[in-house]
């Protein structure tokens, strides 16, 4: 059993935030265009937002503080029942220093910015320079000061991400002079405390094979490597953003955590090169080592591709790291971040690719909406069981339709994917199976989740597939089986006390809506986006 590190809480209790992230601020909209976004997000039960906060915005004259588009995005939360998950675009957002204010943009001999090798200076500021950071320690300290006036009782806001996507663009370290000083000097000493407390990992092998030194440069300690320069800088941006968020929780604790995109290197074209696991790993445990006073580093994946995804949701789930996605796709690896790696959380990029003006959800983008809205009907579940191995993530891959489940605690299961081969549901708005796709496609292709409350009681969530269960009974009684029709046929039949369809209300009880029988339960324990959560109950 994993034990799971709920950073997300409201009122002392543990929250499970599902939702959306969108891109603009509430003053670079329009009040109805704004609101939207909200309201979208509650159509399709989401109960969080990721919503950016502008550091032109608040602070247009040193030392002047505007709140206005703070209370904007607080008020359209609380009118719909919403949380916050604020995102400080401060001094970095995607390696660049857009959302600074003008003052400091005008001011380079002040703020300097990062220098690539040739001495030019490039449209991001210096991690370096000490007048950055203790303007931005101000400006978030000033916004945590103000949530905790407005918003500690209500709780709206519940978390803050401190810079978006930190780094430079076109240069692997910042050359200034500064920036030679940090180079030419010696590795900071709670690094390799670090490594040697952690004993393991890419990092520490590195070390060991370079000499396992206690000090010199970062080249001398990690051996000669190209990327050994760009640590270095990694390690300084890390300890920037976690000296903003000290400064920001010594005014108000929230659980803070910084955002990382996919692929690394910040020198490069964003998206140009493959990803290197083993360097996504040492940087993984420079963030981490770096910033004590944030609760995880998160990672924005858009790979839909199925294993590529599990390898970086691996990588950035730790014992000191809880899985949390702040940008991500919203398909169905939703469901595996969730059963295999136990995420605490989960938004997607972009609610304005999901609705349209009016609120509504684009055709194209129904899959995204219905993965939200399944994750969401299942939270008491998950807030209970993730950790314990009975969250079961239900995926239809290429070529696949059916696959086993295994050993349940007494029963074995096996779950179809497609129309039933054989019988139809048959409950009023189900009669007539689906007709079949053109091919197999990703957004429209079997996925939820299967939860074990207990040995006799299932819970499943989803969208185009049936469960079937059978009792686990002791090999020398199991007769030969070549197909999953014969086991079916075979195995010996599981026996009902019930099998309602349902949800859960707001104290995490249980409401039955339609109780099936007969022969809705004779063809596998079906489920759609239609029909919310299925309790399975076993009589022995």
């Amino acid at each position: 059993m994993a034990e799971i590190n709920r950073i997300f809480k409201v009122n002392g209790k543990p929250f499970f935030p599902i939702g959306t992230e969108t891109v603009y601020a509430g003053y670079a909209l329009k009040p109805e265009e704004h609101e939207n976004v909200f309201r979208g997000l509650k159509a399709i039960h989401g109960n969080s937002m990721a919503i950016p906060v502008h550091w032109d915005a608040i602070e247009p004259k040193e030392g002047k503080f505007d709140f206005s588009s703070v209370d904007l995005l607080i008020a359209d939360a609380r009118k719909y029942g919403l949380k916050l998950v604020l995102l400080w675009f401060g001094t970095w957002k995607n390696g660049g220093m857009e959302y600074v204010p003008e003052w400091l943009k005008a001011n380079p001999k002040r703020f300097k910015r990062a220098l690539n090798a040739h001495g030019r200076d490039l449209w991001s500021l210096s991690p370096h320079c000490k007048a950055t950071l203790e303007s931005d320690k101000k400006a978030f300290t000033a916004l945590m000061k103000y949530l905790k006036a407005k918003d500690s009782v209500e709780q709206t806001v519940i978390s803050i991400q401190v810079e978006n996507e930190p780094g430079i663009v076109g240069t692997d370290r910042d050359y200034s002079p500064e920036g030679e000083a940090a180079f030419k000097a010696n590795v900071p000493p709670q690094f390799i405390a670090a490594m040697k407390k952690q004993g393991k990992g890419a990092t520490y092998d590195i070390w060991q094979k370079a000499g396992a030194k206690e000090t010199g440069t970062w080249s001398e300690v990690l051996g000669w490597m190209p990327d050994a320069p760009h640590f270095m800088y990694v390690w300084h941006i890390a300890a920037f953003i976690d000296a903003v968020a000290e400064a920001g929780k010594s005014a108000y604790y929230l659980p803070m955590f910084t955002n990382l995109w996919i692929p690394p290197k910040w020198w490069t074209l964003h998206g140009a090169q493959a990803v290197d696991y083993v360097e996504r790993e040492i940087l993984m445990d420079i963030y981490r080592w770096a910033t004590p006073h944030l609760e995880t580093i998160a990672p924005d994946i858009y790979t839909r591709e199925s294993r590529a995804f599990e390898k970086l949701c691996d990588i950035h789930t730790r014992e000191d790291n809880p899985l949390f996605t702040t940008e991500t796709s919203g398909d169905q690896n939703m469901f595996r971040a969730i059963a295999q790696f136990n995420a605490v959380g989960y938004h997607m990029a972009g609610i304005e690719n999901i609705i349209d003006k009016d609120g509504v959800v684009y055709p194209a983008a129904q899959h995204i909406a219905d993965n939200i809205q399944c994750v969401a009907s299942v939270i008491p579940l998950l807030l209970k069981y993730q950790g314990t191995g009975k969250v079961h993530a239900v995926i239809e891959e290429f070529g696949m339709d059916s696959f086993w489940l295994g050993d349940l605690e007494g029963y074995l299961g096996v779950v179809q994917f497609g129309p039933p081969r054989m019988g139809v549901p048959s409950d009023y708005r189900h009669r007539k199976p689906p007709a079949p796709a053109a091919g197999w496609n990703p957004n429209t292709a079997g996925r939820g989740l299967i939860i074990q409350a207990a040995k006799h009681e299932f819970y499943l969530t989803g969208f185009g597939w049936r469960l079937h269960l059978r009792p686990k009974i002791e090999p020398d009684k199991n007769r030969s089986v070549q197909c999953l029709a014969d086991w079916l046929f075979e195995m010996p039949e599981v026996h009902y006390l019930s099998v309602d369809q349902g949800y859960f209300d707001d104290d995490g009880k249980f409401v039955t809506v339609i109780r099936r029988n007969g022969g809705q339960i004779d063809w596998g324990l079906w489920v759609e986006g239609d029909i919310g959560v299925v309790r399975v109950r076993l009589c022995e």
